[in-house]
């Protein structure tokens, strides 16, 4: 199978690149399942329903969030009613959505997509390790699901690495989020499993990490509070990451990055 995820959409600029580009990925690729983390598409803070509608209508799948995920207010009555808009899987029971969901795609096969959140410089959590060994216990690759991806949504390198070699071998992609800044460590780890310790955003890379750079470099200097940070709204680059599995396994045969527009250097996946 052929997997995409794309990274975290950050506000207008990010949002109009990543639903202009989708379309042509899924068919220049012969994506099989489009994941998107949409945790900052609305102007950097959320998700709305409405913005849902418009990534699934440009062929997005399944939509990921993070540590953002509460911050538009209408969310939290609207994710229960969209079992595709996942939460991270390791908030507490009770809360609202669901952190994990089977996709079945066009050809039949199914794939097991997870959102997990990070604990380190994170708000406290249940143990995302603990978590993912619960759910290796009810999907299993080559069983009852024929891929799966986890969307890692942490804040430090250590914890996603470690998370991706904790999963290794019981997942096709683990993908960090959060940090908004592509990695150039993407690989297959030595159990099959493809792996980024961060796919990146869809954003405006001249700025700091998606926001207009003025206030957060005031914030620096002057250690006072800024005001409230505004998307940078320049031409995006489009970050994801394509991974290709075996059939039979599940495990992941190739990962590349993607990158396209923008400042960033492009990167399309070979033939």
């Amino acid at each position: 199978m052929r997997l995409l995820h794309l990274g975290d959409v950050l506000g207008q600029s990010g949002r109009k690149a990543a639903l202009d580009t989708l379309p042509m990925l899924r068919d220049r690729l012969s994506v099989d399942i489009a994941v998107v983390n949409v945790e900052n598409s609305a102007h950097g803070f959320g998700v709305t329903a409405k913005i849902c509608k418009e990534f699934y209508d440009a062929g997005a799948d399944v939509l990921t969030t993070g540590n953002h995920i509460w911050d538009q207010r209408e969310i939290i009555a609207y994710i229960d009613e969209d079992e595709k808009l996942l939460r991270p899987w390791n908030f507490p029971d009770g809360t609202p959505g669901k952190g994990d969901y089977v996709f079945k795609t066009r050809s039949g096969k199914k794939v097991c997509v997870v959102n997990m959140m990070g604990r380190l410089y994170m708000d406290p959590l249940a143990c995302p390790f603990q978590g993912a060994n619960k759910l290796f216990s009810k999907y299993r690759l080559g069983k009852n699901v024929d891929a799966m991806i986890i969307d890692f949504h942490a804040e430090t390198t250590s914890e996603k690495m470690a998370f991706g070699h904790h999963c290794d071998g019981r997942a096709s992609l683990v993908v960090g989020t959060h940090t908004h800044v592509p990695t150039a460590d993407a690989q297959i780890l030595p159990g099959g499993t493809g792996y980024q310790t961060d796919v990146g955003m869809c954003g405006d890379f001249d700025s700091v990490i998606g926001m207009k750079k003025e206030n957060s470099i005031r914030k620096f200097l002057t250690k006072m509070p800024a005001g409230r940070f505004e998307p940078a709204e320049g031409t995006a680059t489009v970050c994801g990451v394509f991974v290709e599995t075996d059939d039979a396994t599940g495990l992941a045969k190739r990962i590349e990055p993607v990158r396209i527009g923008g400042r960033l250097k492009g990167s399309w996946p070979s033939a």
